[in-house]
């Protein structure tokens, strides 16, 4: 049962005598105490009130307690009331206080109440609590009234502090906050504060991470591993105490500068374009850039396959804002535009954040702009590719496309977005600004005051809106500081939309031209939220500050950049009010516009209250130490300014403030100021009225430190400013980002160390994970908690409310997840989590991100002579107050290291690098009612000192200065050892470099090492006397950082800047031990870092130690100078250098390659020096360097002492001397080993013949998915791993590229031979069921089984296509199967997730086998079997580690480091190459391997290496085809061909350039003679061929031949999967398999082959099965071993000890590169290369790969009859419907040769009679499935240009007119490989077949050859619906072109084989050539029964007639009887 219990135990400090009773309320319900009668100023209640309550207590709830004066005949008087909020007591459950009470006023009185309250929960459980906010209500006064545990809060005092609170609006009564944390020191009563626990009252029993750091280091390791932090490299980064924060260690801004950018676009086709018959033009746009594909005419799904690229230099965000716009035109020319069809639009951005920065054959849905109420317009199929600069792209491959027909499975978009997007309204509503910069310059401002005679304000502004590719502008408001508009801006655009950002400008309307004011950017993706809990982008109405350049009033601004939104601005702008709505649009309503024009309206105001409750905020800064002063400043007085917003801005200033009193924003007009004056009590306005801001420090004249910097000598004084400033208060949204934000930098923190922990192999990186994963998780929770306070505030928008709602979801869920994980992680699997675990930072850091500004960013200004020179930026959020310790900003109330930098463009390359001040800088923001713990976070031992002004009276003045009268004299020892992979900064491509120390005031410099890039200075640098200020026990936790300065040393000028590091010192007071765990320091890396870039890396240790009474000889001593070479160096002390171990290093020296000239001169005589720690050792010179570039002694040796540790190692430097005439040696380039940890040399394993050792050496099968770090020598294996215990490995050969499923059985036992049984059943299985099928179908299926003879090298490679593509689907396949697994875990508990675990490993692979096998059979009926290559989507290299198995190539530099991000244009520093290998080992080495039979000790290590004498090859390079190039002709096309390199040798193929193509197949071989080593370097480039001027390069790749020739992997000739002696797969090898598996064993030492009877074969103790006969031409069967020894060859793997993957036949896809565009690819090619040693027998002739030719066919299409057709024409005279009815067709892209039939005239029924034939002849590949054509471009076109293009045959019916154009009725177009079966008879022709036309079977031409029957022809009408326009009966009939040759048809219906004369009805004539025919048929056939009818009526009422005028006459004549 739940129950909530008050014990009030007493009231105190009552005034007078009398009966006291006390009222307790909780949700609502009153208890009453009894009556304490005639008590004194106690009154002991000592009662308990308890309230069961049915819901969970929640931490927003209140209990209130009111006290009163009894009174039995008046009412009861209340004396005072206490009120609490519950939020402790339902964390904690139990909590006992004493508070005071307040009057009705609200003001404090001395009477107190203590009590006790306990709250049970239902399970017993309530959460623990930390430290937090207590009472909290929105508006509250801190410090109203002493507090009886003052004393504890901290060191001063606070006044008495009784001043009274201000009254409040409504009667929420308010609460007094007690100091940070008190409760939770009185929690139990106990009042304990232990010396570590500075966090003033923090409760001691729950540490944070520091604190464990902080002991971990003191305990060394007593505690739970799981929570030490590692300190190396983290050094800096692991903030150990609270006082100071990290320094930011990258410096320059990356955000402005541009980068190089390339977006390829491939627009491959349309399809279902709305319209009849158009003539479709495609244009894409970039930005402003335009370009067009080809017009097609007459078609609604043309084909165009072209390519388009545009090349970017530009800021990275400016990039991605930019939208592509893919537009389809109908009937473009040179004289019209066209008319807009439809267009889709999408950001740079959304591309580039995509899966490989790209999205590949993707359908983009059209929509048309100015009808919103259409639907889809059509669709392009296109390829976009974004790359920037160092991306490489895999591009899938290409063959032939068939599953992207299905268009709703590929479209467009990204992934989550669906597929029908919805029309919404964008509305930005643009209310008003206030703070703009007065924009003229003072020199106009006087002559406007000349002119107009007043002194107006100078900005004209208006507000302009970017989104979507579309603009919209406010009105301009004339001559205003403070424009109100009032507006809001429509866009109209589909939802969501692919463009992430709205770009919101303030722009300056002017005469000449406007400018911007400030740029603010909203990202969609953080106003809104796609989760099915999510919601519409919404924002504001919010300010939103904007930054730019500092206010100059010059005419040209040299910062204009930043207003504009690029770069970091430097200086507060303005703030814009705005909000942003998204309505979706109901496109069915009548009354909707449908245009999507931008709009413009007017808006009703908005009141002041909405954004927010104005209130007073107070900034503090004290500035420390200002030291680093760049010295180029000039030694004019400094002096600092801090601003936020305007306020605090002295040269410019604000524009006066609305009244002298207050120093107030503009912004606020006269009664706000009134009102804020009555609101606060009297006294409080006379305390404060004094309070002037102080901005700036007192200017100070710079003392120098060194040569490059000043300092400012503030010893024990300390400047102090502080502003007064007035926002909205919105400081909840900053509280939540701070929050995430340090959850975040906790995670990141812990995931550095993991990673280091990995890195440096030491133990348990999986207990540190599980550290950081509780972490998060117990950060999240407290997130929850915390965050759920701000419910009701004012000024909250829905976004605040929707952002918390998502943003508690989001945290619950990772902590969840986290805790989830936790459980999860194991040795195996750290690394996998760990990647989960960075997904989760990257989503916290989003998060984080508040897109609604409250308060500006504060600006630290250095000012020099009343010049702005460098600034720094410090986010409000980071220094803003809370009570609650995880909202306060991470930097508030801390000291700070603030680097200031230089404003805008100058701060970036170099100048961004240097220093220009460094800050120790203290600053704290928050509401000025909260001000009294301002100073807490300072340094202890301060005096403060007042402006001179302030009466004696005013406590509450912040101080001017502070002094500090505690000084602390201290020794800093900096043991600079060694640093490496220094940035080379010289000509010659190494430094001289020396380091720079600073401390405080202090600088010292390190020796100078000449031409080193890994220097050992092992020097000690003393710094004596260092004075720091405050008390000692605060500076031992928290010491100022050290700066470390790497520098060049030129001989002439300035030292040259290399990069920077910081690092914290151990420090050792006086009254402790010098001893372990601290001391002595151990060395550890610190990063250096150079900008952005990383530039090596600093071995140091620093210690600083406390001079006490004795003074320096209590110290630990310092040996002497002992180096006796270097003078009076003091060498780092033995307990702080490594311990040292004698290594030996062995150097196998192969030889030089590629050295360029040095000083114009050619290297003749080079020779190499290896370097390691002071040792080292020469190779023997190369005597002539162009005739042979190898060594010739192989092995050389030397020994060195290196640190045991391996971690400590330093670099081995190999260098490379060219010797000239009289002595003297020329430097060539160097190379820096950076770790030899790959060179380290191990002892094989004997037992290596158990098979699952072998496996483990064959680094790459064990490693689990952990992605292992060594080079995969195992390519096709990667895609498996043996998860299953050693002991019964089965190996499956699914992926192995031969066709017979391989099913390997290996029996593992440590000494029995394992069998390897190979099934090779499968094949005549196969042929069984084949032969089943073919009786079935009655041989329809005959072309399934590809003839021998009709098989060639392209089949081969296309049925590898395919395979490489099934695996790469299957990869992708397998891969979301193991995500959603991972999904499927962390959902599933902890305990049943085991057991799940692994049924679901053996179902998944179950599954993907059979995802395989199901993939295959569903698209083709049996896959036909052709032999397989293996094709490599990437270089052969990467697959094989470079093919540096025992032969490493060293890349030489010279020539200074370029200072391009990361480094990217190290390639052209490149001098040469040094190949060799390196082999260390401690010494002594054990004897066992000596002794070994054959070994040389020459060789040392280095045993059976090939000797290296020059050797004669021969080298055939194939080249397939090239893919995506860039284009190089105007026309976006390239004319390419290629050229092969080798040496000396060229071949340019350039005859056989291919016309304008950008995927050209070349299928050529050439062979070319080489002698290894001289000529080695392979270079296959591509040129575009010009007809005038030079040919241009389009991208080259290289490959070095020489590690291939010589690598164990047999790279020379690739071994395929099949042995044949004829036919497409011939051997291609000279050496036969059998020979290649003999030697293979002779070399490796190895027992076998044993070939055995029954098709076995013996390698070693593996048993390998095969078959045995062999075919040859004639169909003889002879015996061969031939297949056993290539199975053995296969599976060389497995082979224990020598087994590697040999390289298999294959073809590699290497990227093409361009020189001019480094690390662009301009393409890829496929290609492969074999070589052949010339002292072999020669090898037979190159296998032919050259094109298939396409091969001729002749279609013949006979269009029998029509009907149904739509009728067209109205009869002129009879108004009847009819159609005169022909029928058009077409096979190839283009209209050029349509066919059209015989007109039939005048249908009335829809039926038309043809018997027509069309001929269509065409060429056409079968592999690809495309017809080629060969035709000119143009009339100007030099020559033909091949196209390929899909089969599709186009029947179109029209109706002829005579004097109008033709109306097009209908049309189909069918594909002649996949097209629906025809119908029997017309009236099963429906428009179903092709609605479903994926359902229905298909057929394909190519093997029916013949078909009849009927096809409907469908139009779309106006609402774009299909609808059925007609019917056409044909008759398709294939022929090749010889068969047409023996049977030709005639055209139409002529000779030869005549079709018979359609019997059609004669009306067809037209009545004006025969009009009586035409009367005749029409009165014959409408009217013929009328006719009829009316001659019987006729002839009826002749007879009657006659009948009455006879009738008279012959009665008469009878009555008479005449």
């Amino acid at each position: 049962m739940m129950a909530l219990m008050v014990h009030l135990k007493t009231v105190a400090h009552l005034r007078g005598r009398g009966d006291r009773i006390a009222k307790v309320t909780f949700r609502g319900l009153p208890f009453y105490s009894r009556v304490a009668e005639n008590c004194d100023d106690v009154a002991h209640f000592n009662e308990t009130f308890r309230w069961p309550i049915a819901s969970r207590l929640d931490g927003n709830e209140m209990l209130e307690i009111q006290v009163y004066n009894y009174s039995k005949v008046f009412s009861n008087r209340l004396v005072g009331t206490f009120c609490m909020v519950l939020q402790k007591v339902a964390e904690e459950g139990h909590l006992e206080l004493t508070d005071t009470l307040i009057d009705d006023n609200n003001a404090s009185i001395k009477t107190n109440v203590t009590i006790e309250i306990r709250y049970q929960s239902m399970d017993g459980t309530v959460g623990v609590w930390s430290d937090g906010e207590f009472l909290d209500v929105p508006d509250d006064r801190d410090g109203m009234f002493a507090f009886e545990t003052d004393s504890l809060l901290s060191g001063q005092s606070h006044g008495s502090g009784t001043s009274p609170g201000r009254s409040l609006q409504g009667s929420i009564p308010t609460f007094r906050k007690a100091g940070k944390g008190v409760f939770s020191a009185m929690k139990l009563g106990k009042i304990k504060i232990s010396k570590d626990d500075h966090k003033k009252g923090d409760e001691p029993a729950i540490l944070d991470m520091e604190d464990l750091d902080r002991k971990a280091m003191r305990l060394a390791g007593s505690l739970d591993p799981d929570t030490i932090s590692l300190a190396s490299v983290t050094a800096v980064t692991t903030n150990v105490s609270n006082k100071r924060s990290k320094p930011d260690i990258k410096m320059e801004p990356s955000s402005g500068r541009p980068v190089d950018y390339q977006i390829s676009i491939t627009v491959v086709e349309a399809r279902q374009l709305i319209g009849l018959n158009m003539d479709p033009v495609v244009c894409v746009e970039i930005g402003d850039d335009k370009k067009y594909t080809s017009m097609k005419e007459s078609t609604n799904c043309p084909y165009y396959n072209e390519y388009f690229v545009f090349d970017f230099h530009v800021p990275p965000h400016v990039m991605f804002d930019k939208i592509i716009k893919l537009s389809v035109i109908h009937s473009k020319n040179l004289l019209r535009s066209g008319t807009l069809v439809g267009t889709f639009k999408m950001d740079v951005g959304t591309v580039y954040s995509q899966p490989e920065h790209q999205f590949y054959h993707k359908w983009a849905i059209l929509s048309d702009p100015d009808d919103i109420t259409a639907g889809c317009k059509g669709y392009i199929k296109c390829d976009i590719a974004v790359v920037g600069k160092g991306d490489n792209i895999k591009t899938p491959h290409k063959a032939n496309e068939t599953d992207e027909d299905d268009i709703e499975g590929n479209l467009l978009l990204p992934e989550g977005i669906p597929a029908e997007r919805q029309w919404a309204r964008f509305y930005v509503k643009i209310y008003r600004a206030e703070g703009l910069p007065k924009m003229n310059t003072s020199i106009m401002a006087n002559v406007k005051k000349a002119f107009i005679g007043e002194n107006r304000d100078l900005v004209d502004p208006y507000v302009q809106v970017q989104f979507a590719g579309q603009k919209g502008k406010t009105s301009v408001q004339k001559s205003s500081y403070e424009p109100i508009w009032n507006e809001q801006i429509v866009f109209t655009e589909l939802f969501p939309p692919l463009c992430k950002r709205m770009k919101v400008q303030i722009r300056d309307s002017d005469k000449v031209n406007d400018v911007a004011i400030g740029t603010h950017f909203v990202d969609l993706r953080k106003i809104s939220n796609d989760g099915d809990k999510g919601f519409l982008p919404t924002m504001g109405p919010a300010w939103a500050n904007m930054y730019g350049s500092t206010r100059q009033y010059t005419l040209m601004d040299e910062h204009q950049d930043l207003n504009e939104g690029l770069g970091e601005g430097v200086s507060f702008r303005a703030r814009l009010l705005l909000s942003v709505a998204v309505e979706i649009l109901d496109t069915t309503a009548p009354e909707i516009m449908s245009s999507t024009e931008v709009q413009v309206e007017g808006v009703s105001n908005i009141s002041e209250s909405a954004t927010g409750k104005i209130d007073e905020f107070f900034l503090f800064g004290s500035f420390l130490e200002a030291t680093m002063i760049d010295r180029k400043i000039g030694d004019k007085t400094i002096s600092f300014e801090i601003t936020i917003g305007n306020y605090g801005n002295q040269i410019d200033g604000v524009s006066k403030p609305s009244s002298a009193k207050k120093k107030k924003k503009d912004g606020e007009n006269e009664e706000e100021e009134n009102e804020l004056i009555q609101n606060s009590s009297e006294d409080e306005a006379d305390e404060e009225s004094d309070l002037v801001s102080v901005s700036c420090t007192p200017p100070m004249k710079p003392v120098i430190t060194d040569r490059n910097y000043f300092h400012l000598p503030y010893f024990a004084k300390k400047p102090c400013v502080y502003i007064k400033s007035w926002w909205q208060d919105q400081r909840r949204r900053l509280y939540n980002s701070n929050m995430m934000d340090k959850i975040a930098d906790k995670l990141e923190e812990g995931l550095n160390d993991v990673q280091e922990v990995i890195k440096t192999e030491k133990a348990f990186p999986e207990r540190r994970l599980r550290g950081v994963l509780e972490d998060l998780s117990i950060g999240c929770s407290r997130f929850v908690t915390l965050a759920n306070k701000d419910v009701n505030q004012a000024g909250r928008t829905k976004l605040d409310r929707e952002r918390l709602k998502s943003c508690m979801r989001e945290m619950d869920s990772m902590g969840q997840q986290a805790k989830q994980i936790r459980t999860q992680v194991k040795k195996n699997t750290v690394r996998d989590k760990l990647k989960l675990v960075q997904n989760f930072l990257q989503k916290l850091r989003f998060l984080a991100d508040e897109p609604q500004h409250s308060i500006p960013d504060v600006f630290v200004w250095m000012m020099s002579n009343n010049k702005r020179i460098a600034y720094a930026r410090i986010p409000s959020k980071d220094i803003l107050y809370s009570i609650v310790d995880e909202e306060t900003g991470k930097d508030c109330g801390k000291v700070k290291a603030v680097f200031l930098k230089l404003p805008g463009k100058k701060g970036f390359g170099p100048a961004g690098w240097t220093v220009q001040a460094k800050l120790e800088l203290y600053l704290w923001l928050g509401l000025n009612k909260q001000r009294k713990d301002f100073l807490n976070g300072l340094p202890n031992g301060f005096e403060e000192i007042k402006a001179a002004q302030a009466g004696p009276g005013l406590q509450s003045v912040p101080p001017v200065s502070l002094i500090y009268n505690m000084k602390q004299v201290f020794q800093l020892r900096a043991h600079m050892y060694q640093a490496r992979s220094l940035f080379a900064a010289d000509s010659s491509g190494l430094s001289d470099p020396f380091a720079r120390v600073f401390f405080s005031t202090h600088s010292q410099v390190t020796e100078v090492l000449s031409e080193t890039l890994c220097p050992t200075w092992d020097q000690l640098l003393v710094f004596d006397d260092v004075e720091l200020f405050g008390e000692a026990s605060e500076l031992r936790d928290d010491p100022p950082i050290i700066v470390v300065e790497i520098y060049d040393q030129d001989t002439v000028g300035k030292a040259e800047f290399i990069g920077r590091t910081f690092a914290k010192p151990t420090i050792k007071m006086c009254d402790e031990h010098y001893g372990p765990p601290r001391f002595p320091p151990q060395l550890e890396y610190y990063q250096v870092y150079r900008g952005n870039c990383t530039a090596g890396e600093l071995l140091a240790a620093f210690e600083l130690l406390q001079i006490g009474q004795g003074g320096r000889a209590d110290l630990p001593p310092l040996e002497g100078p002992t180096d006796s070479e270097r003078g009076p160096i003091l060498p780092v002390p033995l307990g702080i250098r490594p311990v040292l171990s004698r290594y030996r290093i062995e150097v196998l020296f192969w030889g030089l390659r590629d050295l360029k000239r040095i000083n114009l001169a050619q290297v003749d005589r080079p020779r190499v020096d290896i370097e390691c720690a002071g040792r080292g050792v020469q190779s023997v010179l190369i005597q002539n360097y162009k005739k042979n570039p190898n060594f010739s002694i192989l092995v050389k040796w030397f020994e060195v002492d290196l640190p045991e540790n391996e971690l400590l190692h330093p670099p081995l430097n190999i260098r490379v001397v060219d010797c000239r005439a009289f002595g003297r040696y020329i430097l060539v380039g160097s190379h820096a080993v950076t770790s030899l940890r790959r060179f380290i040399y191990s002892t094989p394993d004997k037992t290596s013949t158990n098979w699952a050792t072998a496996a483990k050496l064959m680094n790459g099968y064990m490693v689990l998915a952990n992605g292992g770090s060594q080079p995969r020598s195992s390519p096709s294996l990667s895609s498996r791993t043996f998860s299953r215990p050693a002991g019964d490995i089965s190996v499956n050969m699914d992926s192995e590229p031969s066709l017979r499923k391989m099913d390997t059985v290996v029996k593992l036992d440590a000494t029995s031979d394992a069998v390897v049984k190979v099934d090779m059943t499968e094949e005549e299985s196969d042929k069984e069921k084949k032969k089943k099928k073919k009786k079935k179908k009655g041989g329809m299926d005959e072309d399934d089984e590809p003839d021998e003879r009709v098989l060639d090298w392209w089949s081969k490679y296309f049925a590898s296509i395919e395979t490489l593509k099934e695996t790469l689907r299957a990869q992708e396949v397998a891969q979301a199967e193991a995500e959603e697994r991972e999904d499927l875990e962390i959902a599933a508990e902890a305990a049943g997730s085991k057991t799940n675990q692994k049924s679901k490993e053996k179902k998944g692979s179950k599954d993907k086998k059979k995802g395989l096998a199901a993939d295959g059979s569903e698209k083709r009926p049996v896959k036909a079997k052709v032999d397989e290559l293996l094709v490599y989507n990437k270089e052969l290299e990467s697959e094989y580690g470079n093919f540096e198995d025992w032969l490493h190539t060293f890349n030489l530099y010279r020539g200074k480091a370029g200072d391009d991000d990361e480094h990217a244009l190290d390639d052209d520093r490149i001098v040469g190459r040094f190949k060799g290998s390196l082999c260390m080992y401690k010494l002594p080495l054990s004897e066992e391997i000596t002794r070994e039979a054959g070994f040389d000790p020459n060789m040392g290590m280095f045993q059976s290496i090939p000797h290296n004498d020059p050797i004669n090859v021969l080298v055939r390079v194939y080249v397939v085809r090239a893919t995506d190039l860039h284009p190089a002709d105007i026309n976006g096309k390239a004319d390419p061909y290629v050229v092969i390199k080798l040496g000396k040798s060229e071949v340019k193929d350039k005859e056989n350039y291919i016309s304008k193509q950008l995927n050209p197949v070349f299928g050529k071989s050439f062979d070319i003679e080489a002698t290894f080593p001289m000529e080695s370097m392979l270079t296959v480039s591509v040129y575009d061929w010009d007809l005038v001027g030079t040919d241009d390069l389009i991208g080259e790749t290289k490959i070095d031949l020489e590690n291939r020739f010589y690598s164990k992997y047999r790279a020379t000739c690739g071994i395929s999967s099949n042995y044949s002696v004829h036919g497409y797969n011939v051997w291609r090898d000279p050496m036969k398999p059998s020979q290649i598996l003999a030697k293979l064993c002779k070399e490796g030492k190895t027992d076998g082959p044993h070939y055995g009877p029954g098709g076995k074969v013996k390698v070693a103790n593996r048993i390998f099965m095969g078959r045995t006969e062999i075919e040859d031409e004639n169909g003889l069967k002879k015996q061969t071993e031939e297949h056993l020894a290539l199975t053995v060859l296969n599976h060389w793997e497995e082979i224990p000890r020598v087994g590697c993957k040999l390289v298999p036949e294959h073809v590699e896809t290497r990227p093409l590169l361009n020189p001019d565009k480094p690390g662009i690819e301009q393409g890829r090619i496929e290609m492969w290369v074999d070589m052949f040693p010339m002292d072999m027998p020669a090898p037979g002739p190159a296998i032919d790969i050259s094109p298939r030719k396409p091969k001729r066919y002749e279609l013949r299409v006979i269009i029998w009859n029509t009907d149904e057709v739509i009728l067209e024409d109205d009869d002129y005279f009879t108004g009847e419907k009819s159609s005169d009815i022909f029928v058009r067709g077409w096979l190839k892209g283009q209209q050029e040769d349509k066919q059209d039939t015989d007109v039939h005239y005048h249908s009335l029924t829809g039926e038309g009679n043809f018997n027509w034939r069309f001929v269509f002849p065409f060429d056409y590949l079968m592999a690809e499935e495309k017809i080629v054509i060969s035709k000119k471009e143009s009339m100007f076109s030099w020559d033909e240009t091949e196209y390929k293009i899909p089969p599709r045959l186009t029947l179109q019916v029209w109706d002829a007119d005579h004097f109008s154009a033709d109306d097009f009725l209908g049309a189909i177009e069918l594909d002649l490989n996949r097209f629906p079966r025809g119908a029997k008879t017309a009236k099963q022709c429906s428009l179903d077949m092709i609605r479903n036309e994926h359902e229905l079977p298909t057929i394909s031409i190519f093997k029916q050859k013949r078909v009849k029957g009927w096809w409907p022809f469908v139009a779309r009408d106006e609402n774009d619906e299909m609808e059925l326009t007609g019917k056409v009966e044909a008759e398709l009939h294939l022929v090749t072109a010889e068969e047409a040759e023996k049977s030709p048809v005639g055209l139409g219906r002529n000779e030869p084989d005549p079709l018979e004369k359609p019997n059609r009805p004669d009306t067809t004539f037209l009545w004006f050539l025969s009009p009586l025919k035409a009367i005749r048929y029409l009165v014959c056939n409408r009217y013929k029964w009328l006719i009829i009818k009316i001659v019987l009526a006729l002839l009826l009422l002749i007879m009657l007639g006659l009948f009455l005028y006879s009738m008279p006459g012959y009665l008469v004549k009878k009555l008479l009887g005449a």
